[in-house]
């Protein structure tokens, strides 16, 4: 599901069964790697919205917890553990924080309850809509083992 009025209204009634939240953490910057930054934060969407579609009726999508990267990472940490706390006093008890940033991996033991899932990025401006959905099949069975290892 995700974080539009018509899943709301879905996942209010069944948030029993609705027990993960994905976040994609998307990096901001108007800096001269601004391209590749944004090609990362259209992939993670298009990834997490496929996720999303294979899981719909037990995963919650939430929005892109975006951060810029001249910022320091603990403050992000600070941030995103505060999220963590409101989500898991709504009933989540899987949070899962999809990223092509391998800063995070620095700080992923402090990232307490959360699960980080590191993608490598894959430019798919140029391929068919047809290609774009087989790639991003093929990362989302790639993530199948580690999302059976966080429901078990």
């Amino acid at each position: 599901m995700r974080f539009r009025t018509d899943d709301m209204d879905t996942y209010l009634q069944s948030k029993d069964y609705v027990d993960t939240m994905m976040i994609p953490l998307v990096q901001v910057t108007w800096q001269q790697d601004a391209k590749r930054i944004v090609q990362a934060a259209e992939f993670l969407a298009l990834l997490a919205g496929e996720v999303e579609r294979q899981f719909h009726g037990r995963m919650m999508y939430c929005p892109g917890f975006t951060y810029a990267s001249m910022e320091e990472m603990s403050d992000h940490v600070e941030r995103l553990n505060k999220w963590r706390e409101e989500m898991n006093e709504a009933g989540f008890k899987h949070i899962l924080l999809l990223t092509t940033d391998t800063t995070w991996k620095e700080v992923e033991s402090s990232l307490s309850g959360m699960k980080l899932l590191f993608v490598a990025p894959l430019p798919l401006e140029s391929l068919a809509v047809q290609d774009q959905q087989e790639m991003l099949s093929q990362q989302v069975r790639t993530l199948l083992p580690t999302l059976m290892e966080v429901w078990q």
